[in-house]
């Protein structure tokens, strides 16, 4: 029997061809766009790309205006495959939309909407209204997953969470005395620093700076590896502990220090002291997190020691935990990775799933994410 030719089925392998290469230039963005989402777009006509561009950094064309400048007048009845809906208000810069229909782009192939609820759905609208073909939802997960942050702080409020601990194989942080450096291997380090260089933010307490004297700052440079996004150093210091002497305040780089009350020290202008409402006479964490998103903080990496690690995953606030675990063995006296300070049972246990698991030279490093969804919807 003679096989039928599917052409809608041809024409999606096409689409999804195109959108994992308009996705693979979105990804070349991820140090340098901060808050703004990473997007990228391909030109193509009659089979050949004549245009590509990604965004690069906030306040700069965006990737629809980079591909159509290469592309010129070759646009013309060619077709745009886009990562993320282009724009179609004037922000920043002009809106992308009126550069694609004035280019004479007869079809545009969108990845996601924009998570934006306030102008969702507009761009496409804009588009077809002019004429243009649009076709959505092409490869849409993972176009999802390369703005998680973007996404997560559109719609809820709230930033990416990473936390990350480095651990032993019997689940320790520390020996008894609280000597941590270093549990894992130089492998491992490398890699913490690339994720630091992939977050808009880095937080710590003041606890964990002062006793590792930790500069919490992205050192990929030693590695001989290119990077441009130095993360905003955010420091939970309800006490106060920090002061200006301190090697991270020496390092220069914005620095958030969150607190209840201001100190009267002279800070330099790249340090700023953050009032966040108490909980119990601590910071309170989901004000916290909330004030971040309004910041515009996509994803935050925290780097902390078991109590502020322990809090975090039972607000259920965690969005993926990574798990960097070396082949050792510290004993009972160390410290643990996990404290709850209540008697609980079994099938009361703080429950989480795999997500991915690799070797990280000798060491193992696990991602997990919460079973229960997180609770903290924004109303």
């Amino acid at each position: 029997m003679k096989k039928i030719f599917d052409i809608k089925n041809y024409e999606k392998k096409i689409d999804i061809f195109y959108m994992k290469k308009a996705i693979a230039l979105a990804k070349k963005g991820q140090h340098t766009t901060n808050s703004n989402p990473n997007v990228g777009c391909i030109i193509v006509k009659n089979k050949k790309i004549i245009g590509i561009g990604w965004h690069i950094k906030p306040n700069t064309n965006h990737a629809e205006i980079n591909a159509l400048n290469m592309a010129g007048n070759l646009a013309y009845q060619g077709t745009a495959y886009i990562s993320l809906e282009p724009c179609s208000h004037f922000g920043k810069t002009p809106p992308c939309c009126n550069a694609l229909i004035q280019s004479g782009i007869s079809r545009v192939v969108i990845s996601v909407l924009d998570p934006n609820p306030n102008i969702s759905g507009n761009g496409i609208k804009y588009l077809r209204r002019s004429g243009i073909k649009v076709t959505t939802g092409i490869l849409l997960k993972q176009s999802q997953q390369i703005n998680c942050g973007f996404f997560k702080r559109m719609t809820i409020g709230l930033p990416w969470i990473q936390l990350k601990m480095a651990t032993s194989m019997d689940g320790k942080t520390a020996m008894h005395n609280g000597e941590s450096q270093w549990i894992t291997s130089k492998k491992s380090i490398k890699d913490v620093h690339n994720f630091r260089s992939l977050s808009s933010a880095i937080l710590s307490t003041s606890q964990t700076v002062i006793t590792d004297n930790a500069l919490l700052t992205v050192r990929l440079e030693k590695y001989n590896i290119k990077y441009h996004n130095q993360p905003i150093r955010i420091i939970i210091d309800s006490k106060n502990k920090i002061k200006p002497h301190h090697k991270l305040i020496k390092k220069l780089g914005r620095i958030w220090l969150i607190r209840l009350k201001k100190d009267t020290n002279f800070w330099p202008n790249y340090v700023k002291q953050i009032i966040i409402p108490s909980y119990k006479n601590k910071i309170n964490l989901i004000k916290l997190f909330y004030f971040l998103g309004k910041k515009e903080i996509n994803k935050i990496w925290i780097e902390c020691g078991s109590t502020l690690f322990s809090q975090l995953l039972n607000l259920n606030i965690v969005d993926e935990l990574f798990l960097y675990i070396a082949p050792k063995m510290l004993g009972h006296t160390s410290k643990s990775l996990y404290i709850m300070n209540k008697k609980i049972k079994l099938n009361e246990a703080l429950k989480l799933k795999f997500k991915y698991i690799k070797f990280i030279g000798s060491d193992l490093r696990i991602i997990l994410t919460p079973l229960i969804k997180n609770k903290y919807i924004k109303k």
